[in-house]
C-alpha cells in the first residue's frame, strides 16, 4: 500500500510536446509579379525607344531623300543627263563595272608604258554587294549599287542615332541625324552609288556595340568597314582607344576585347595584299593610287598650297566655299573635344578629318571624303538641342536647304569629279 501510495502521488508524465508547423513558404507570386513588372516595364521602354529611333531614321531618310532630290532635278539641265545618270556618275561608274566584271586581273600602262590608275583602287565589299544583289533580283548593276546605298544609309542613321542617344539623348540625336543626312554640304554622296553610305553604316554600327561592350561584333563590323575604305584606319585606332578604356575599366587583359581589335585589324591590309599578290608588286595598291587619282599621303602640304590659291587667287565660288567649309569643320571638330566626348568617337572622327586633309587627293572631293566623319556635327547638334523649337526647325529647315543645293550644284554645274 505504501508502495502504491507513493506511486500514485508521483506527478503524471508531461505530454509530448505538440509538432512545430514547418514555416509557410513565401508565396513566390508577389516576388514574381514584381520581377515581372520590373522586366516588362525594362522591355516596354526597350521597345518604345526603338519604334522612336525607327520612326526618327525614317522621317529623317525620306524627308532629306525627297529634298535632296527634289533640288537635283530642279537643278538638272533638260536636256542633259538625268537624275539617274548624275546618281552614278563618276565614281559611280566605276563601282557599276566592277559590279559587272569584276576587278582587272595587275596593273594597267597607256600606250607609253605610264602606269595609270584602275579600279583596284576601289575597295571591294560595295561592289560585292551590288553584284549579289544585281544577281538575286535581277535588276541593273546601277540600280542595284543605288539600292545598296540606300539601304546602308538607313542602317547607318539608325546606327548613328541609336549611338547619340547613349551619349547625348534622344534631342541630341534626332538633330544629329538631321545634319549628318540633310544639311551637310555633299550629304547627297549619301544616295549615290558611292560607298560612304555603307562605310558609315559599318563604322557607326562597331562604335555602337563597342560602346555597349559587344566586342566580336565590334571588330567583325570594323572588319567589313576595312574592305569598305581606306578610311578604316580610323575606326581601327577607335576601337584601339575603346579597348584600352576597358583595360582601365576592369584593370585586366581580357580575350574578346583584344580578339575585337585584330579583326579590326584585318581588313584593308588583306585587301592590298590581294591587290598586291594579283598585280606581283606588294605595293601595287598606293601605285595606282598615286598614278590614277595623285593620292599619296603629304601631311597636309597639298591642303596648305590649296588654302592660300583659294583665298589669295582664285575667284571661283567652289574653291573658296570648299576652303571656308574645311576650315569650319577643323573647328567644329576642335569643339567637339570636351571632357564628356566619348573618346573613340572623339579618335575616330578627327582621324578621318585627319586622313582627308593629309592627302593630296583632289580639294573638291574632300567634302565627300568627310560626310562619314559624324563628329563635327556634334557641337551644333548639342547646341541646338538646348536652342528653342522654334529655332532648331528654321536652322535645320535652312541648313537642309542650303546642303541640298550644294550638293546639287557640284553634281550638276561643277566640271570635275567630286
Amino acid at each position: 500500500m505504501a508502495n502504491q501510495t507513493q506511486t500514485d502521488l508521483r506527478p503524471p508524465p508531461a505530454p509530448a510536446p505538440a509538432p512545430v508547423p514547418a514555416p509557410l513558404p513565401r508565396p513566390a507570386r508577389r516576388t514574381e509579379g514584381r520581377t515581372g513588372v520590373r522586366t516588362g516595364v525594362r522591355a516596354g521602354a526597350r521597345h518604345t525607344g526603338l519604334a522612336r529611333t525607327a520612326w526618327s531614321v525614317l522621317a529623317v531618310y525620306a524627308v532629306s531623300t525627297a529634298v535632296h532630290l527634289l533640288v537635283l532635278a530642279a537643278m538638272t539641265a533638260p536636256h542633259g543627263p538625268g537624275v539617274r545618270e548624275r546618281l552614278v556618275a563618276w565614281d559611280g561608274l566605276l563601282y557599276i563595272s566592277i559590279a559587272e566584271d569584276g576587278y582587272p586581273h595587275g596593273l594597267t600602262r597607256d600606250q607609253d608604258g605610264e602606269l595609270t590608275g584602275n579600279n583596284l583602287a576601289f575597295f571591294p565589299l560595295f561592289p560585292l554587294l551590288a553584284r549579289w544583289l544585281h544577281r538575286l533580283t535581277g535588276i541593273d548593276a546601277g540600280s542595284a549599287a543605288l539600292l545598296v546605298a540606300h539601304l546602308s544609309l538607313l542602317g547607318a542613321l539608325l546606327a548613328v542615332h541609336r549611338l547619340l542617344i547613349r551619349l547625348y539623348g534622344p534631342r541630341t540625336a534626332t538633330i544629329g541625324l538631321v545634319l549628318l543626312a540633310g544639311a551637310q554640304p555633299m550629304a547627297l554622296t549619301f544616295l549615290m552609288a558611292y560607298s560612304e553610305s555603307l562605310f558609315l553604316a559599318l563604322a557607326a554600327a562597331s562604335l555602337l556595340f563597342a560602346h555597349r561592350r559587344h566586342w566580336l561584333t565590334a571588330g567583325a563590323l570594323a572588319l567589313l568597314a576595312g574592305l569598305t575604305r581606306p578610311a578604316a584606319l580610323a575606326l581601327v585606332l577607335a576601337l584601339a582607344c575603346a579597348v584600352l578604356l576597358e583595360i582601365r575599366r576592369t584593370g585586366r587583359l581580357s580575350r574578346r576585347p583584344l580578339a575585337a581589335l585584330a579583326l579590326a585589324c584585318s581588313g584593308t591590309p588583306a585587301y592590298l595584299a590581294w591587290v598586291g599578290n594579283r598585280s606581283g608588286q606588294l605595293n601595287a595598291w598606293f601605285e595606282i593610287q598615286q598614278a590614277g587619282w595623285g593620292t599619296h599621303w603629304d601631311n597636309g602640304a597639298a591642303f596648305a598650297d590649296f588654302l592660300t590659291g583659294a583665298f589669295l587667287r582664285s575667284g571661283e565660288w567652289v574653291p573658296l566655299s570648299t576652303a571656308v567649309l574645311l576650315i569650319a569643320a577643323v573647328c567644329a571638330t576642335a569643339l567637339a573635344w570636351r571632357r564628356d566626348a566619348w573618346p573613340p568617337l572623339l579618335v575616330y572622327g578627327t582621324t578621318v578629318l585627319v586622313l582627308t586633309l593629309g592627302q593630296s587627293n583632289f580639294y573638291h572631293s574632300k567634302l565627300r571624303l568627310l560626310v562619314p566623319a559624324v563628329l563635327f556635327l556634334i557641337p551644333l547638334a548639342r547646341a541646338l538641342a538646348r536652342a528653342s523649337d522654334r529655332s532648331v526647325v528654321v536652322v535645320l529647315t535652312m541648313s537642309t536647304l542650303f546642303g541640298s543645293w550644294y550638293g546639287a550644284h557640284m553634281l550638276t554645274t561643277w566640271r570635275y569629279a567630286i
